[in-house]
């Protein structure tokens, strides 16, 4: 079995396993969609699996991530609610199933775009033809839609080797995929060729480049600001730094135990604080440059 489809196949398990023991047997059944003005044409989606960003317009409706194909039925609703119809274009922030499970019926009609990284994935995972990106890039690409300038720009070896955050301009909004799971510890996969140090860099690179009254959709949880992603880097360089201390004095297991304190909190999600811990180990094992 190829490296890459290893990674794919274990980026699938991990999100299978996250909603596996939160739902009942049909772990979609009560799930809901709902809406979120932001700024705009842009709304938010939120659902299970990674939030959703809109643009409904004169255009027609473009899409930041889809979530899990049994809900594409229900975000189809949610956004004939907003006044649109079938998306003209899907923009993927990275492969992971929570944000490209809905790919093969939104991408039947309609333009899936991601970096080169999300294709090469998502073809070793045997994504369904019509769920594949049919427009990809290395850097970045700018899309005029809705009367916006809409940038999708590639952030390296951070989440993963192939996220991207899609910044609405005109609008003020940016989509950070899941190099922002608000108030909580990110999931970093570092099999995929994610980093901790480049996760960090990636959000100094966000934060430098957008004003400060931008509004931000994170990947997982409430719509944010720019002081959300402040506080993740402050709490994730922080963490990073009690871990490698604990390492250097042999005390990871008082770490474990103990945790970290006023950071409690940031250990209640889809990463536990022991979880947390483990990533930033494998992170510094595996020497993943940003």
């Amino acid at each position: 079995m190829s490296k890459v489809l290893t990674t794919v196949l274990g980026g699938a398990l991990i999100a299978a396993a996250w909603f596996a023991g939160a739902q009942p047997d049909d772990r979609f059944a009560s799930v809901e969609i709902t809406a979120t003005h932001v700024a705009g044409a842009v709304h938010m989606l939120e659902g299970t699996g990674g939030n959703i960003g809109v643009s409904v317009g004169p255009d027609g409706v473009l899409i930041v991530d889809d979530q899990f194909a049994p809900l594409a039925g229900r975000i189809s609703a949610a956004i004939e609610s907003l006044g649109g119809g079938a998306p003209a274009y899907v923009l993927n922030t990275h492969y992971h199933g929570d944000h490209t499970g809905g790919n093969p019926i939104f991408g039947a009609t309609g333009v899936v775009v991601a970096h080169e990284n999300v294709r090469v994935r998502l073809v070793a995972g045997d994504m369904a033809p019509a769920g594949l990106p049919v427009v990809t890039f290395d850097d970045r690409i700018r899309l005029y839609f809705n009367g916006d300038r809409i940038d999708v720009i590639h952030l390296p070896r951070g989440h993963t080797d192939g996220d991207s955050v899609v910044w609405f301009r005109n609008a003020g909004v940016i989509h950070m995929g899941d190099h922002l799971f608000h108030g909580r510890f990110p999931y970093v996969d570092v099999p995929s060729g994610g980093s901790v140090d480049g996760f960090l860099a990636n959000l100094e690179t966000v934060l430098e480049m957008i004003p400060a009254d931008t509004r931000v959709i994170p990947g997982h949880g409430p719509l944010a600001g720019v002081d959300a992603l402040k506080e993740s880097i402050s709490v994730i360089r922080e963490s990073q730094a009690m871990v490698r201390e604990a390492v250097v004095n042999d005390t990871i297991d008082a770490l474990e135990r103990d945790g970290f304190g006023r950071w409690e909190e940031w250990g209640s999600g889809f990463i536990s604080t022991e979880r947390w811990i483990s990533i930033v180990r494998e992170s510094d094992a595996a020497g993943n440059a940003p």
